[in-house]
């Protein structure tokens, strides 16, 4: 089963071909997103992961790198298991 970062990177990728994005660049910082790829990148998280993003989820340092995506799919998922 692929893991929650290698689908993130993947995700990414399609949308930044031929430019390496390292797991822990910002891609809001380095100009690759407008509001469209944020909000499909949020609906992404949400039907891969099969968590809801909520509103206080909506923050940008939860999706500006593939490690911020990851930390947060971690603690929702964990949070899922223990609730």
């Amino acid at each position: 089963m692929e893991s929650i970062r290698s689908k993130t990177q993947a995700f990414i990728a399609r949308f930044f071909q031929n430019v390496e994005i390292k797991d822990n660049d910002d891609i809001f910082a380095l100009g690759f997103v407008n509001s469209l790829f944020a909000m499909q990148l949020v609906l992404f998280v949400e039907t891969e992961f099969g968590i809801a993003v909520e509103n206080d989820d909506l923050d940008i340092n939860n999706f500006k790198s593939v490690d911020a995506i990851v930390q947060l799919v971690e603690n929702k998922t964990s949070a899922h298991w223990v609730a």
